[in-house]
């Protein structure tokens, strides 16, 4: 069993930083990927950024390319989302996910940027005005 739990969340003017963790504690062994996702209301739910944990490459959502970073402190077992020049259109709730089945490749290799993560955690709410 794995648990997840989200912080870093909050409000804050465009332009301006945030950075979001994820904490990640239980059965980790089994774990392939990771990465965040946000969903707005009404809208549905858009991968932000992934990372293959063995080799670290990483993939991004077009809209978050050159303004948000993931990263992960294996000692802590912490996954990071830095999000600068935050703008409007990324308000949502946005979570850290898990892929424990070897599902993160698509049939042409790629890294999935939304992988079907098989556990996620609550979710940190960031407003952006």
């Amino acid at each position: 069993h794995v648990q997840l739990v989200e912080s870093g969340g909050g409000s804050v003017q465009a332009g301006g930083s945030l950075r979001l963790s994820c904490v990640v504690s239980g059965y980790t062994y089994d774990t392939y990927c990771m990465g965040w996702f946000r969903q707005a209301p009404g809208k549905e739910r858009e991968g932000v950024a992934s990372i293959y944990l063995d080799g670290g490459r990483t993939r991004y959502a077009d809209s978050a390319k050159g303004r948000f970073t993931i990263t992960k402190d294996d000692a802590k077992n912490i996954l990071y989302l830095q999000m600068n020049g935050v703008k409007p259109e990324d308000t949502a709730m946005y979570y850290c996910g898990v892929e424990r089945d070897g599902n993160c490749y698509t049939l042409g290799g790629h890294l999935r940027l939304l992988p079907p993560y098989t556990d996620w955690g609550q979710g940190t709410q960031v407003t952006v005005s």
